[in-house]
């Protein structure tokens, strides 16, 4: 992420295929994984996967999804994207995330509260600088990372006054 005029702009591609190829090597460590077993997952040859733990080379867009998504419980992952690692991806990926998708964890650790109201509330990741709008189950309805966005979908959620409360019966 760089900082222009003192505000977070939002993580690339480029930049997230940097962090993660940075990371894959501890990834593999934390799940105790052979660079055979490692490559086997993430469908790809041994010899690229140590070009990649040796920093000769940077992993591609298809492989960086593939890792958020399938080491999403990753404490090295998360410590470095957020708590929801795969929920940042698609930020990027689609922008704009319409409905509720996924329970969350609430965002106790690596969320900031930015505004609550009724049953909703717009939260922004301290990591990636993205926001989402979750309800009182913790799911996730929106996520972006455009604020003006995050902003007039929460005041339509207000607005039309939904109870999530039917929504899951």
């Amino acid at each position: 992420m760089k900082e222009r005029g003192g505000n977070l702009n939002k993580l690339t591609q480029e930049e997230l295929n940097s962090i993660v190829s940075k990371k894959l090597r501890l990834i593999r460590s934390e799940y105790n994984f052979s660079q055979d077993k490692m490559a086997e997952i993430l469908g790809i040859s041994k010899k690229t996967l140590i070009q990649i733990e040796k920093d000769r080379t940077e992993a591609s867009w298809t492989l960086v999804v593939a890792v958020c998504g399938l080491f999403r419980e990753s404490e090295v992952l998360k410590m470095v994207l957020g708590e929801e690692p795969i929920e940042m991806v698609e930020a990027m990926i689609f922008d704009n995330i319409d409905s509720p998708k996924n329970l969350t964890g609430g965002g106790k650790v690596l969320w900031k509260d930015i505004l609550s109201e009724g049953k909703f509330k717009i939260q922004k990741n301290i990591i990636s600088s993205h926001y989402r709008i979750i309800d009182g189950h913790n799911r996730r309805w929106y996520s972006s990372f455009d604020k003006e966005y995050i902003f007039e979908k929460f005041n339509n959620l207000l607005e039309r006054g939904r109870d999530n409360e039917e929504e899951v019966e």
